[in-house]
């Protein structure tokens, strides 16, 4: 009697967020290994990124360049900060 196919058997809700997220890691691998230069392939995000903070830390322009950056800088902590705590919950949950 043939064995049956595991890859052919419904995955659940579970089972299938598991399978997605293993494809994603694939694909980004193989993303980076055709990648010379990360920094140069992130830049447009990175200056994306500092760029919204920059509008939210001074959305009239009024403030001076030191306290705008300043504040700017204030903000991306912050983001990076909830994004530590999100990730620290995470791993809590999947414990």
């Amino acid at each position: 009697m043939p064995l049956s196919d595991p890859q052919s058997a419904p995955l659940d809700d579970a089972s299938r967020s598991r399978d997605r997220a293993v494809i994603a890691r694939i694909a980004a691998a193989e993303r980076w290994a055709r990648t010379p230069d990360r920094r140069a392939a992130t830049e447009p995000a990175r200056r994306g990124l500092r760029a919204k903070f920059e509008r939210e830390a001074d959305p009239d322009g009024v403030l001076d360049a030191a306290e705008w950056a300043r504040r700017a800088d204030a903000l991306m902590t912050a983001h990076m900060l909830r994004l530590a705590r999100e990730s620290a919950k995470a791993r809590r949950r999947a414990r």
